[in-house]
């Protein structure tokens, strides 16, 4: 049995994986990152790290896990250390990062992470939680019954949410004189820093009033914007690297060689030089933020969920069938409109990046992984996209069909796919409803209903029209004939 990657192993990795050349044990915590998954660890934290190794010392991370310990099971035996394998068609290359200092799991010990938060040297909270985890309402603030917020409005010291230890660590370092943190959202919600100032004051004024408005006006909340493909990591992709190290690594990440983050430059506690090694720092993320929801994230969306209904495994399998390209290639020119003309974009240049992101072969991504929580993306990246259309005059055929192939790929559970392929918050009502065998027009204006989509909208009951048109030719002629109608 070999040895685990660790502290005590580092320096004896073969020479061809890469190591930055800094001494951890002199590292102290400047960010508390919630949510440490895959994503975070092949995105921010490679940031962070390339910044410990120029000098920058003061920036390592506490991981926090809001849901399970997965990831301090895997990685806090081996301190923290992991691979970073950038795949591509030219080969596999390894980097360890050594970013990560701690490991905490909040459901384990929720005043430990509370403590954590409080600590002085602790200046930044970045956030990948996941756009559910965010619980807001159909109107697009707090979700004040949710059983996870009424839980922490009750227990403010134990608390379950972002929400709530966020906003319980701010009280605590109010009292104590600490500066308060600056928090960056970087998952994909629209205007995420404003989105998420919105669910925070809303929380906190819920517990008291002065401490809203000393977060309010104190605490700086800037938007940023991220993209880099993650796909889940596979037991072969365990054994294949440890093999080339020669120490176990419980838990490698996968990712491809394309990296971006844009962030709105307000800092008051101060930040590491990131824009040294990649990051774009602006002070509106606002268009990069759009043209990724609409062009990466939504293309994302329509491959997953007609990959699924084509039997396509892969995004890069489901990319070479040229009816599915063919596909998103007028998607996107759909959805490029609709993007700010005068932000200095340049979409027609980010797209063909994306054709060759999406063909990367070596980057076995998911269709079914992509395809969890559709209700709570396709708004973002779908829906907005259409309504603007339809309000503009112009069609929106191809933006209605992916909500259309969502609904049929939820339907397939248990029938043409697997039960339980991928998942949604709304699963059970889904199922309840899907399982009635109504009528496309029933289904789909149920499932508007049940999901928020375009609430209030003008152009509502348009849509709803569309994506019934489409989703009755979906039943009855399938999927490539669909497509060879568009």
């Amino acid at each position: 049995m070999r040895a685990r990657l660790s502290n005590q192993t580092l320096a004896r990795l073969p020479a061809s994986v890469i190591k930055r050349g800094y001494d951890r044990a002199a590292v102290t915590p400047g960010i508390v990152h919630l949510g440490v998954g895959a994503f975070h660890r092949a995105h921010q934290a490679v940031y962070v790290d390339d910044c410990l190794a120029s000098g920058e010392t003061g920036w390592s991370v506490v991981g926090a896990s809001l849901r399970s310990a997965e990831t301090r099971d895997a990685l806090g035996p081996q301190d923290g250390l992991y691979t970073l394998a950038v795949r591509s068609s030219g080969g596999e290359q390894l980097r360890i990062i050594g970013s990560i200092s701690s490991l905490l799991v909040g459901p384990e010990d929720p005043p430990a992470l509370v403590a954590a938060l409080c600590e002085q040297s602790i200046r930044i909270v970045t956030l990948t939680i996941t756009e559910k985890a965010y619980l807001r309402s159909a109107a697009g603030g707090l979700d004040a019954a949710h059983p996870d917020i009424v839980h922490d409005l009750a227990n403010p010291g134990r608390p379950r949410t972002a929400h709530g230890f966020l906003t319980e660590a701010l009280a605590q370092r109010r009292v104590a004189g600490t500066r308060p943190f600056t928090i960056l959202c970087c998952d994909n919600l629209p205007a995420n820093g404003a989105t998420l100032r919105k669910v925070m004051l809303d929380f906190a004024a819920l517990r008291d009033a002065a401490l809203a408005r000393h977060i309010a006006d104190e605490v700086a909340f800037p938007s940023s914007m991220v993209d880099r493909i993650v796909p889940a990591t596979t037991d072969d992709d365990r054994n294949r690297i440890s093999e080339a190290l020669g120490f176990d690594d419980a838990w490698p990440v996968m990712t491809e060689p394309f990296c971006q983050w844009v962030v709105e430059d307000r800092f008051p506690a101060g930040r590491p030089a990131w824009e040294k090694f990649g990051v774009t720092m602006v002070a509106d993320v606002r268009p990069f933020e759009e043209m990724k929801l609409r062009l990466l994230n939504g293309s994302h969306s329509a491959i997953a969920y007609l990959g699924l209904l084509s039997g396509h495994a892969t995004v890069a399998e489901a990319f070479v069938d040229p009816a599915i390209r063919g596909f998103v290639e007028r998607l996107w020119r759909e959805s490029i409109p609709t993007l700010p003309a005068a932000a200095g974009l340049d979409p027609q240049d980010y797209v063909k990046q994306l054709a060759q992101r999406f063909g990367n072969v070596a980057l076995a991504h998911q269709t079914r992984q992509i395809a969890n929580d559709g209700s709570q993306k396709l708004p973002q990246r779908i829906v907005a996209t259409a309504l603007q259309r339809v309000a503009d005059g112009a069609t929106a055929g191809h933006l209605t069909l992916v909500i259309a192939a969502w609904i049929a790929a939820c339907a397939a559970r248990g029938t043409t796919l697997p039960a339980g392929h991928f998942t949604d918050p709304l699963d059970e009502p889904l199922a309840a409803l899907l399982g009635r065998s109504l009528p496309a027009s029933d289904t789909v204006d149920a499932v508007f209903g049940l999901a928020g989509f375009a609430s209030g909208a003008a152009a509502r009951a348009r849509l709803i029209n569309l994506v019934t048109g489409h989703l009755e030719t979906l039943r009855d002629k399938g999927v490539a004939a669909t497509l060879a109608g568009m």
